[in-house]
């Protein structure tokens, strides 16, 4: 068993702490720094453990016990481990949803070679959340329109049927008689997200003692305004308009038309889609696979350059699928937007690594970017070696596989400090235009990693980037151009 691997629970246990941040965790000895208050990577696990069992096992235990009750008891246990008030809410976020439940989010599609009781653990922080009841989560509507659900709706669904880190989702039939899906924001999620925001200030200013590079202060301010908007159902609601608009009848890419008459700062109410979870579609062939891979691609990339916006929480909770390569996109309170200075600096890095290769011109670039400084002591060779893993599955004009061992060394490269790069990484800087842009590295090709994405990436990325002349290059290609066609729109790649 190789270090990483040795290392991967407490090392993955405390850098996504940070990569829920959406920034760089380090590795059990860097972590620990006792005039810092700092714990160590191996005692963080085991609060995590600890707090997944407190906070995640008891519902566990219920829904095990509920398999094997009367209808009767079941009744008795459902009332049991709902929230029936605001205040058992905010006792749970405390425990379970907030930064801990993004945890959980990541860290379960990121669990190549955990742990068993590590991987449980986090994962259950994702799945294993005790809902609102339904009489509260009637009272949080009625709060915000003035109306119970059954009189705002013409049918309701008092069960919930999903559960996430700020809200949970009912199913409800307007009086227009459209199918919807209204999310709901849980009372008291703004106060526990207050609190992980407290934390961020003196999380990343220690970070920044043992990693002289990191300038902590834009990625606070970045952390602040990314997730304050997650609360902001009426951001999130114009965000989703936006690339509804866009995508609206895409062949592949389906983004929920939003019912604005039933919206509220803590109420979204979108199209009710159907289909299939992401642990039924890793079951699939892998030809199914790959178009599903292929259109989470052309999304997640293309958005940046036809929409200069980056949908920034790319986890499989997000996505609904369906047969032939089609994904339903969810979630956009977290949506970064781009200038033009700022995709004009990704077009920039793409063309000295990838098209006409530069180390020189690519270390240059690097540091006008603030992300080096200009007088750090390595080599352009080294500069170069180090960011090429980002760039290594559009590198080559061939099929390539972005299967487990490559999403595992992708977390290596992040936090193993022991590696050879580690003295470059402590002299590297994160700034806010690729604060989320970073967590593709941790989100999405970790959800490739399960499917065993596998295609010409390099083929596809030319039919994304604008600044490359290139005609379709799959059966998929071809479709979307000839839709984009026929509504009078550039064929371009998504």
């Amino acid at each position: 068993m190789n270090f990483f691997t040795k290392k991967k629970a407490a090392v993955l246990c405390a850098a996504v702490t940070a990569a829920v941040l959406f920034a760089r965790g380090r590795n059990k000895k860097d972590l620990y720094t006792p005039n810092l208050g700092f714990l160590s990577a191996l005692q963080r696990d085991s609060q995590m453990v600890k707090l997944g069992a407190k906070a995640a096992g008891r519902y566990g235990v219920y829904r095990a016990k509920k398999k094997f009750s009367s209808e009767k008891r079941q009744l008795v246990l459902d009332e049991k481990f709902q929230m029936q008030t605001a205040a058992d809410v905010t006792k749970e976020l405390g425990h379970m949803k907030g930064a801990m439940m993004k945890i959980g989010q990541v860290a379960s599609y990121l669990d190549t070679g955990l742990p068993d009781h590590v991987r449980t653990t986090l994962a259950s922080l994702q799945s294993d959340s005790p809902p609102m009841s339904g009489a509260l989560a009637a009272q949080q509507i009625e709060k915000s329109f003035g109306q119970t659900p059954d009189k705002l709706f013409h049918t309701w669904d008092e069960t919930p049927i999903a559960a996430a880190s700020i809200g949970q989702v009912h199913k409800a039939v307007t009086h227009e008689g459209d199918a919807v899906a209204v999310k709901i924001q849980y009372p008291g999620i703004k106060e526990v997200i207050a609190s992980d925001l407290t934390k961020a200030d003196w999380l990343f200013k220690a970070i920044s003692v043992m990693f002289p590079g990191l300038d902590p202060d834009p990625i606070v301010v970045e952390i602040r305004s990314r997730l304050s908007e997650e609360l902001d159902y009426v951001l999130e609601a114009k965000n989703q308009d936006d690339f509804h608009s866009y995508f609206d009848g895409h062949p592949y890419i389906n983004v929920p038309k939003v019912h604005h008459n039933y919206c509220t700062q803590t109420v979204l109410t979108s199209d009710l889609v159907v289909g299939y979870t992401f642990d039924e579609v890793c079951q699939w062939s892998q030809d199914e696979r790959n178009l599903l891979s292929e259109t989470l691609y052309r999304f997640s990339f293309g958005s940046i350059y036809q929409l200069a916006s980056f949908n920034g929480d790319p986890h499989p909770g997000n996505y609904i699928f369906h047969k032939g390569g089609k994904v339903t996109f969810l979630d956009f309170g977290l949506v970064k937007k781009f200038n033009a200075s700022e995709t004009q600096l990704f077009e920039d890095l793409i063309q000295k690594m990838v098209l006409h290769p530069d180390k020189k011109v690519f270390r240059k670039l690097v540091e006008d970017a603030s992300i080096l400084a200009p007088d750090a002591p390595f080599s352009d060779e080294l500069v170069e070696e180090y960011f090429r893993f980002y760039y290594e599955y559009v590198l080559q004009d061939a099929v390539t596989v972005i299967d487990e061992t490559y999403a595992e060394r992708g977390v290596a490269h992040l936090f193993d400090m022991k590696g050879p790069y580690g003295e470059l990484m402590k002299n590297l800087n994160v700034p806010p235009a690729l604060v989320v842009v970073q967590r593709i590295t941790l989100g999405l090709m970790g959800i490739f990693a399960k499917l065993n994405a596998t295609a010409n990436w390099q083929q596809i990325s030319r039919e994304l980037w604008p600044f490359v002349e290139n005609g379709p290059s799959t059966p998929m290609g071809e479709k979307i151009a000839a839709w984009r066609t026929s509504i009078g729109q550039e064929p371009v790649g998504v």
